[in-house]
């Protein structure tokens, strides 16, 4: 077996969770992330016969039986990944019931995956139905989103719309705009429910007064699309008390779709 801690998605999941907390998005155990890795890269670092020990998910998946993901762990810093990555990442493979996890690598404290596991494994589903590319699910706390859901209409066109004009790039790193949840029990079933819902129409759903959710094709990607929606949200707290004198306009949005081949939401634009 090749080293596991050279393994390419090790490497790029101790970065990025590295990254997330230097950017302050991840303080103490908040956030967290899953990857779902191809079995063909997972059997050159792990026996995939070997199964640590078997833990229930809380949550029916069958649409992932099978599936491998490499999933932070619950409880575990950020900020302490790239020194410890065997405790406080695992990899788990979900079982052809789909309601159990077999660890196979990782958690070598005796600790599990994050307890916002189900909420992730419903995203999956979500956004495979749409994009069988989607690999990635990343929840974390980034300031001034999380600001903006104390003074901004929480109306996801409104909310869209505001962080679009707030920087060129937001219409081309996110056409399909930014979803919103209301105020809601996390760790639960139900606000994963409601956030798998919101999947289906963005790959971004913010947490009102919590954080944000995001999902990706790979880790850069998620990550960049977080960061974007951050920078712009941003910018909109620096502005929001001064007399507005220049927007981008929907006429400028227009010009940005069809200059980058993007297609805004549908009726978020005039």
């Amino acid at each position: 077996m090749k080293d596991i801690l050279k393994a390419p998605f090790i490497v790029e999941m101790v970065r990025t969770t590295t990254n997330m907390y230097n950017h302050g998005w991840d303080e103490r155990n908040g956030g967290n992330i899953s990857l779902r890795v191809d079995e063909s890269e997972i059997k050159e670092y792990v026996d995939i016969d070997k199964v640590i020990r078997t833990i229930p998910t809380g949550f029916d998946a069958p649409e992932l039986a099978g599936m491998y993901f490499v999933v932070t762990g619950t409880g575990k810093y950020f900020k302490n990944v790239q020194y410890d990555p065997e405790i406080n990442l695992g990899i788990i493979k979900i079982t052809a019931d789909g309601k159990n996890a077999q660890l196979l690598w990782g958690y070598e404290d005796g600790g599990q995956f994050t307890s916002e596991l189900p909420a992730h494994l419903m995203s999956h589903m979500a956004r495979l139905r749409i994009d069988s590319e989607n690999r990635v699910v990343m929840h974390c706390h980034p300031a001034n989103l999380l600001a903006m859901t104390y003074v901004h209409d929480l109306n996801e066109k409104a909310f869209t719309r505001t962080l679009w004009q707030m920087c060129t790039e937001c219409i081309v790193v996110f056409p399909d705009g930014v979803n919103v949840l209301p105020w809601m029990l996390c760790g639960t079933n139900e606000i994963g429910k409601a956030t798998a819902k919101k999947m289906e129409t963005s790959r971004l759903v913010v947490w009102a007064q919590h954080g944000i959710y995001g999902a990706g094709k790979d880790l850069d990607e998620t990550f960049g699309l977080i960061e974007t929606a951050e920078k712009a949200a941003e910018i909109y707290l620096k502005i929001a008390h001064l007399p507005l004198v220049n927007t981008i306009t929907d006429d400028n949005m227009h010009q940005l779709e069809e200059r980058f081949n993007v297609k805004a939401r549908d009726g978020y634009l005039d």
